[in-house]
């Protein structure tokens, strides 16, 4: 009979509590609850938060709850009031107002009276899935008036299971990142970035950031773990960041601290450069010169300097397929030390380098000589001149004088192109000298029997150029006979000449021959060679 009238009253305790909270406002004035209101959210504890005993459980179960500090001094009991979806809406008691374990110095246990199965019976209702929160009022026993509260949650992932985390929460993650190596490091170096996510089992994909910029393309996290390699950092300082993000149901994203990394410019490239000197040794003053740089490896891209004697020679010519040329014919007379300097084009790719020096003797100029063939056929009664090289100018036959004591014939030199470009503008000098002409055998013409009346055919505007005087031929003397002073050109005579400070340009000259022979000449073809030499 005891035990029996035990549950009973403790049955009818529960349900005559429910219906006060939810059916009488008068009660529910008394208990301090507003009935008419709905308490779906209520608000954070005034005096602290409570935690769930057990922390997981069924609907079967009748939990207790521990609060976080004692009630405020000025309450000496307490009551509790759970909210929820549907008929919990309004809040229904389940802890009545009562002082067991009360506390204003320490926390202290609170157990609900019934189970929710229980709550929700009385109610006339079933529990559903959902958050449904828990206050515990400290109360002033007299006044029943409320001096603070406590506030919890029980969170139903089925009708008949809670858990004390809300599932739908999300909850936070970190991002920590690892630079490998830590740097510096020289641009063109392969880099690991490696980010490690907490929770280890979050998902979603990571991207690496240098600053506000991205490193490549996000990375999927496996394992908590996202790594990237790149070798495409550049020379400078970067502030290189991991930015997570989540596809985990409630698991925020993160984004870890910057780590700064150094990257140095890449070591230039060493090259090397040779010069080969093209006449070599030694050569006369105003011959032209060429001067051939090699620059390896051959896609360093700069120009080269020429030197000679460690001063500039021209200006630097540009590197193409690792080579560079340069022609003068402007080098003194001397001694001469030649070098090739490659200086790159960027310093940070390739490195500058010099040739071994290339020793040249440059000696006077001793004047530079052209020559002429001219020959001539002697018929019977007759004498031909022909002028030989590529383009030989041909003498009409001799023809006997009208006194009969001699043949005569003339005819023009081709014309001499004569080009000064030498520095100092120095005037220049034309003459000619002719050779004994000869038949190949044993049979010949004096010299001296040749003359001729020069002529400058055209110069430059800036030229001063004057032909040499009329030189007359011997009066056909024979062969090894000396020549009379001034005739003949079997001595060098002059053809034309260019006054200093007045040479420069191009001028073509030439002249007229006349060549008188002995009636005695025996018939054959006759050659001599003219040199003309220009100084």
């Amino acid at each position: 009979m005891t035990r029996l009238e035990g549950e009973f009253t403790m049955q009818l305790k529960s349900r005559i509590a429910g219906v006060a909270v939810v059916t009488a406002a008068a009660a529910a004035t008394v208990l301090g609850v507003g009935v008419g209101a709905a308490q779906a959210a209520p608000p954070a504890g005034t005096l602290g938060s409570l935690t769930n005993s057990p922390a997981t459980g069924s609907d079967l179960i009748a939990p207790k709850v521990h609060t976080s500090a004692g009630c405020s001094t000025d309450s000496d009991s307490y009551r509790g009031v759970l909210t929820g979806p549907g008929a919990f809406a309004d809040g229904t008691q389940v802890v009545q107002p009562q002082t067991v374990n009360f506390s204003t110095e320490e926390g202290f246990d609170v157990q609900v009276e019934n189970s929710f199965k229980d709550v929700a019976t009385d109610l006339g209702t079933t529990i559903v899935a959902g958050e449904y929160d828990l206050t515990i009022y400290c109360l002033d026993a007299f006044s029943q008036d409320v001096k603070g509260t406590f506030t919890g949650a029980f969170y139903f992932t089925s009708p008949t299971a809670y858990q004390s985390t809300d599932p739908n929460a999300s909850s936070p993650s970190s991002t920590a990142l690892e630079v490998t190596p830590a740097g510096p490091v020289s641009a063109g170096d392969t880099v690991t970035l490696k980010a490690t996510v907490t929770p280890a089992t979050a998902t979603g994909t990571v991207q690496f950031k240098d600053g506000a910029n991205n490193v490549g393309n996000p990375v999927a996290v496996s394992g908590g773990v996202a790594s990237l390699s790149t070798a495409a950092l550049a020379a400078g300082s970067h502030a290189i960041t991991a930015v997570f993000s989540s596809t985990s149901p409630g698991v925020n994203g993160s984004t870890s601290s910057a780590t700064t990394l150094v990257v140095n410019g890449a070591p230039a490239t060493a090259t090397t450069t040779a010069l080969v000197v093209n006449p070599s040794g030694s050569i006369e003053k105003f011959t032209p010169v060429t001067l051939s740089a090699t620059v390896l490896p051959s896609g360093a891209a700069g120009k080269v300097q020429f030197l000679d004697g460690g001063q500039n020679l021209g200006a630097a010519v540009t590197v193409t397929g690792g080579a560079a040329t340069l022609t003068t014919s402007s080098l003194d007379a001397g001694d001469h030390s030649l070098a090739a300097r490659f200086v790159p084009a960027d310093s940070g790719a390739y490195a500058a380098s010099e040739s071994p020096a290339v020793p040249l003797t440059v000696t006077p100029f001793t004047g530079g000589t052209a020559t002429q063939t001219i020959s001539t056929t002697v018929e019977s009664g007759a004498l031909t001149i022909s002028v030989g090289s590529t383009d030989p100018v041909v003498l009409p036959a001799p023809a006997l004088a009208s006194d009969a004591s001699k043949l005569t014939t003339g005819g023009n030199l081709n014309s001499l192109t004569v080009t000064d470009t030498r520095a100092g503008n120095l005037g220049w000098n034309v003459s000619g000298q002719v050779s004994d002409f000869s038949d190949g055998s044993s049979h010949s013409i004096n010299a001296a029997n040749l003359g001729w009346t020069p002529k400058v055919v055209d110069k430059s505007p800036s030229q001063t150029v004057a032909a040499g005087p009329q030189v007359s031929p011997a009066d056909a003397i024979a062969p090894g006979a000396a020549a009379p002073s001034g005739v003949g050109l079997a001595s060098s005579r002059t053809l034309a000449t260019a006054a200093a400070g007045a040479g420069m340009g191009t001028a073509h000259v030439s002249a007229s021959v006349a060549l008188q022979a002995p009636t005695t000449t025996v018939a054959g073809t006759y050659s001599a060679t003219l040199t003309i030499t220009a100084i």
